[in-house]
Order: C-alpha cells, then sequence, then structure tokens
C-alpha cells in the first residue's frame, strides 16, 4: 500500500508452487532449456546459473537504489509480508476517516501447499493521510515482517484457491471469487463467521454460486458498477453473464455512507446455499477468456480479452455474437482489459507481448479491425493486470511479470520537457514507476476514496521459493 503524490506463465499464471515460506529476494530470470550432450548442458547450466547470479545482484541493486529514494517518492508506503502466495488483493469500503489516516477494508487472497486450507483474509489498513508520515520512517521497514497498518479482521476458509477477488461497487461488503472450477462464489462478508485455517476444517458456505459455465473459470471476473451484475469467462471459451439483483436485500443499509452494514445479511438466504443461472451466454472466442470488464454505465454492455489474442465487445441486448470483435489486438495472449470510468470510448488491454494497448471503441469494426490509439511500451514481462485511475481520467497503471507498476498518463504522450526534447530513456506517458516488489506483480487496485493510493502484491515463488509481498 503506497501514496504517491504525483500530478503469466500460462496455462498456470503465477501458480507454480506453494512453500510456507516468507517472500523476499530477489527475482529470477528465465531460463533455457538444457541441450542434450552432457557436457554442453554442463557449460550451459553453468551459464545460466552465472547469467542467474548476474541477474539476481542486479535486481538487489536496483532494489537497494528504490529503498533509498522511498521518501522521496512516496508520502507513505507499507511492506507487509505474507506467509503464502496471494493471487489477488482489491480495496474494499473506507470504514473511517480521521485527522491523520484514513481507515479502509482490504480483501487478500491466500494460496497454500495444503497443510492449511485456502482462505480469503478481510484485513482493516490505515491508509496514512499525505504529509503526516515523516520521511525518514517510510523506507524504515522490515521486508520479513507484516506492517503494523494491516491487521486481519476476519479470515474465510475458501474451497480451492482463490484466483480473483471483486467487490460489488453498489454492496461492497458483497465479493466475488474465482477458484479452479466452473462456478463463481459471492460472499457476504459481514454476515459470514470468522474462521481459524486449520489442516481438516471445512470449507465456508458461500451465500451465492453461481453456475453456468461447462469448464473450469479461473481468472475472469468482474461486478458492473451499474447494476448488480456478475460477469465470467473460463477455459470454455464463452463469456458469462449473471444478475443477482433479486437475491440482494432491499432493506440493506444506504450504500453511500461507504460503511459495512452490518452483521445483517445483505443476501437473501434460506437453507442451503442457492444457485444463480446465467442470463447469458457469450460465445466467440477461440480460446481460453483470461479477463472481462463491464462499460462502466452499462451493465448490458461489456468486453473481454483471451488467448486467442482478440478483444471482444457484446451488448447482451442484441444477442449473444460479438457486436465488435479485434481478432488480433496484440500478437500474444492477452491477459487484463479495464473500462475508462469516464470516457467509455477508451479501453486498455495487457498482453503477453510486454505493452499496454488503447484502443478508442468508435474506430472498431466488426470486420476484425482496430488499430489501437497507442501502444505502451515501458514493461520487460508479460503484463498481468492493467487499471484506470478511479479519480483521473487519463491517468492508468499496469502490473507486470517484470515486478513492476507503470503509472500512466496517456495526456503526457508526445510532450517535451522545459528543455523542448523527449526523455529517451523514459517511455512515453509513464511518469511514475513502483519497483518495490521482486517478483512478478500480480494484481494491483487502485483506491477510491484515497487519491493516488495503490495496493499491489507479487507471488515470490520465483524469488523464493514462496510467500508472497503486499505493498
Amino acid at each position: 500500500m503506497y501514496s504517491a503524490e504525483t500530478g503469466r506463465e500460462k496455462p498456470k499464471r503465477g501458480r507454480k508452487r506453494k512453500q510456507k515460506l516468507p517472500g523476499a529476494g530477489a527475482g529470477g530470470p528465465d531460463v533455457a532449456a538444457e541441450p542434450p550432450a552432457h557436457t554442453t548442458g554442463s557449460r550451459m547450466r553453468g551459464r545460466q546459473q552465472n547469467q542467474q547470479q548476474l541477474q539476481q545482484s542486479t535486481s538487489d541493486e536496483k532494489y537497494i537504489q528504490w529503498k533509498s529514494l522511498v521518501p522521496v517518492l512516496y508520502d507513505w508506503l507499507a511492506n507487509h509480508n505474507l506467509l503464502w502466495p496471494s493471487l489477488s488483493c482489491r480495496w474494499g469500503a473506507q470504514l473511517e476517516q480521521g485527522t491523520y489516516k484514513n481507515r479502509h477494508r482490504l480483501y487478500v487472497s491466500e494460496q497454500t501447499d495444503g497443510s492449511v486450507p485456502n482462505t480469503l483474509v478481510i484485513a482493516n489498513c490505515d491508509v496514512v493521510k499525505p504529509r503526516v508520515a515523516a520521511a525518514e520512517h517510510i523506507s524504515q521497514f522490515n521486508e520479513e515482517a507484516r506492517s503494523p497498518f494491516v491487521k486481519k479482521y476476519k479470515t474465510i476458509i475458501h474451497p480451492g484457491e482463490v484466483n480473483r477477488i471483486r467487490e460489488l461497487p453498489q454492496r461492497n461488503q458483497i465479493v466475488a471469487t474465482h477458484t479452479d472450477s466452473p462456478e463463481v462464489l459471492i460472499w457476504d462478508i459481514e454476515a459470514q463467521p470468522n474462521r481459524h485455517a486449520q489442516l481438516g476444517s471445512a470449507p465456508s458456505c458461500p451465500n451465492l454460486i453461481l453456475v453456468g459455465h461447462k469448464e473450469n473459470a479461473e481468472f475472469a471476473l468482474a461486478m458492473s458498477p451499474a447494476e448488480p451484475y456478475v460477469l465470467s469467462g473460463g477455459k470454455d471459451r464463452t463469456v458469462v453473464l449473471w444478475s443477482i439483483h433479486d437475491h440482494i436485500s432491499a432493506t440493506a443499509s444506504d450504500p453511500s455512507t461507504n460503511k459495512p452494514q452490518g452483521s445483517e445479511p445483505i443476501i437473501k438466504q434460506n437453507g442451503d446455499t442457492p444457485s444463480v443461472g446465467p442470463r447469458g451466454i457469450f460465445e466467440g472466442h477461440e480460446d481460453t477468456v483470461e479477463d472481462v470488464q463491464f462499460c462502466p454505465k452499462s451493465a448490458q454492455e461489456f468486453c473481454s480479452v483471451g488467448d486467442d489474442s482478440c478483444l471482444i465487445l457484446w451488448d447482451a441486448r442484441t444477442g449473444s455474437s460479438p457486436v465488435v470483435k479485434v481478432e488480433k489486438a496484440h500478437y500474444a495472449d492477452l491477459h487484463c482489459v479495464d473500462w475508462n470510468p469516464f470516457d467509455e470510448n477508451y479501453i486498455l488491454t495487457g498482453s503477453a507481448d510486454n505493452s499496454v494497448r488503447m484502443f478508442d471503441r468508435r474506430n472498431l469494426t466488426s470486420d476484425g479491425v482496430g488499430a489501437p490509439v497507442y501502444k505502451f511500451e515501458g514493461h520487460k514481462a508479460a503484463v498481468l493486470c492493467v487499471q484506470w485511475s478511479p479519480q483521473n481520467p487519463t491517468v492508468f497503471g499496469s502490473a507486470a511479470e517484470d515486478g513492476l507498476v507503470n503509472i500512466w498518463d496517456y495526456d503526457k504522450v508526445g510532450i517535451k520537457n522545459e528543455s523542448g526534447t523527449r526523455n529517451a530513456s523514459s517511455p512515453p506517458g509513464l511518469f511514475f514507476q513502483h519497483a518495490g516488489h521482486r517478483d512478478k506483480v500480480v494484481d494491483f487496485h487502485w483506491n477510491a476514496y484515497d487519491p493516488w493510493t495503490i495496493v499491489s502484491v507479487s507471488d515470490d515463488c520465483e524469488s523464493s521459493g514462496g510467500g508472497g509481498t503486499l505493498q
């Protein structure tokens, strides 16, 4: 978690091995396949080890340099060591507003090795306000320790790994999760009992189960800001739409208070966990759907991206076929997509080709042709997550397997500095880079209540053999 006042591996995608080790260390490089001859293979392995040590040393040096600049770069920063790897992190409601700090709900997943159950962790996080924290204190954190700003509030024992977490904007105590199954699980956080995760513990029971996929749906998940609708994509190459409107209590307290609605259940439930069938199943992808996103102003319009390199726009009011299908949005698998909350014409995509592209849907055609407005190239590995800023219409972030969270402003593309020249070392549009992670950053999320505040999480299996880092 950090505030700055500045203007996959397929098919597992970051889920390699899970060991009970703290997450710290340097990022490991890609290793080439070994040749068949033993003598040559030994030489190659020796070279690979030397290259690994060199890159590890370089990564350590970069991290040390970054840490020395933390008091200059940030108004506030918290580093929270995770015992287990995590694939998703999300801000929830703002709970309290104080003179010097605000308290927020925070959702984090934990992927274990089976010695204890997988969990969905609900925490309270204190975000220090700008110009409150002393500069000498901002960088004084222990990478091996847990942050005093993050306090666990509740634990849900999740039936399977938690690959994705998404909160319902209309009722942000309602959370959807994806695991390695065809179903989407819906949780009423406040109504769920707090559990102690230990070997043999039975999973918590979700408040709703959304059915409709025929194969596993692991990553692609979204909840509409316009209405209580849920969207999912999966290995069955389909995009599935649900409405949970009829299952949400009309007597729940006003969400504009931005506070949890107490222990009274919001989701209506009698007896066993109810299941909900889809409003629509949409077919058009030719490979796994990796991410989905709603149009900010409509629960009937949405988009999806997948391993077929396609960006597809849909409208549930016109049928189950694509409205627009961009055949080659990138020349590699697409991992992520986001829709601008201020200008619904602009859509971002992130890909295994290391780039982020911005599309204007007014320039897209149904014949598969659609050139991006701009290509943002500032990562050195696959981009896993993109998200527009909730406060600034031209600002967005991207996170990648290179361990970086890049902050961009497309209004700054092409702008020259005071001397009349462009900075050749900085990609156009890039104006801030968070380099505090030392392994792949698998998820990040802007805080909707505290401007310029972001939470990000890295899966540290490559660098340290296990664990994760929440910042």
